[in-house]
């Protein structure tokens, strides 16, 4: 008798929680990016004092650790970022050009019935509009489980190729790599040497990206909505918790119909483009700004040379 009980019970909570009209739901996530292969070249770094490595650290966590909200219903979804003061200082310079790349922005729209979305960003003082059709994932479905929060999770996995424009894609050369690279450059010439030497203070050199990431996934279809956080989506349930290898983004709370509903509705900031013509213009910028450290031994002194054109 009880097992006959637990099934019909589901099914009728599931008839009065999103059989409603006017269904909508609240998820919290809190993302972090793994930094350990930045601090060990931070470590390694004899210039760096310890007062300026535990600076650096400190501005790293603030942009590799951050809270976000997904606000969803039936068709449609927001996720922001949760607002929070910021102390003086802290988003200054380099450090406020990286933060563009945390996979952050204002609102991130989705609407899973149009395969569409829309996400203001914005980079060096200028606002994007970007609107495109929403990515396809080919989602393959595990038969591993796990619990979140109390939900049953299920677990899927895909197969990405590495976004040039999200700094958590990046990764630190290996040493392998960089020394190979360093051989190569110096062809019998000292000048060729000297330009070596400044590459090697040039940040954007000591990175690079892979050409594709693994996407490990965990839905519950016990919350059946086709959404996720940022733009993850295509899973028959919401999306718990998203793994790269890199970056976890993990929901630390769900509220079903909350009291307080908000208007979910795309953002209309920003001048309009699309994804690729959006990854195109950043790209370029990066590779200006990865010029201009060159050219000034590494310092960076020239970022606020930079200037988007309109």
């Amino acid at each position: 008798m009880k097992k006959i009980f637990l099934p019909i019970a589901f099914f009728l909570y599931f008839i009065t929680v999103y059989g409603q009209k006017n269904f909508q739901g609240l998820a919290v996530y809190e993302s972090k990016t793994s930094t350990s292969d930045f601090k060990k070249r931070f470590e390694g770094n004899k210039e760096m004092t310890p007062e300026m490595q535990k600076s650096i650290e400190e501005r790293m966590k603030k942009m590799f650790e951050k809270t976000f909200i997904l606000n969803f219903d039936k068709q449609t979804s927001i996720y922001k970022e949760e607002e929070k003061l910021d102390a003086p200082g802290q988003n200054g310079g380099g450090m406020r050009i990286m933060a563009s790349f945390m996979g952050g922005g204002g609102t991130y729209y989705k609407n899973v019935k149009d395969k569409n979305y829309t996400v203001d960003k914005e980079f060096m003082g200028k606002e994007f509009l970007i609107k495109d059709s929403l990515k396809i994932y080919n989602w393959v479905m595990e038969s591993e489980t796990r619990q979140i929060g109390g939900y049953n999770c299920y677990k899927a996995t895909t197969v990405i190729p590495a976004s040039k424009t999200d700094f958590r894609n990046f990764r630190p050369k290996r040493e392998e790599d960089k020394k190979v690279e360093n051989k190569m450059a110096e062809i019998n010439s000292d000048s060729t040497k000297t330009i070596v030497k400044e590459k090697k203070t040039n940040f954007m050199d000591e990175i690079e990206l892979p050409k594709e990431i693994t996407i490990t996934a965990w839905y519950t279809p016990e919350i059946p909505v086709n959404q996720g956080p940022e733009g993850y989506w295509g899973l028959p349930g919401l999306i718990l918790e998203v793994n790269d290898g890199k970056t976890i983004i993990l929901c630390s709370k769900v509220i079903l119909n909350p009291k307080d509903k908000v208007e979910i509705k795309a953002p209309t900031n920003g001048k309009a483009i699309s994804q690729k013509e959006y990854d195109e213009t950043i790209t370029k910028k990066m590779e200006e700004f990865r010029q201009m450290n060159q050219g000034q031994g590494g310092r960076g002194g020239q970022v606020r040379g930079m200037r988007f054109g309109g």
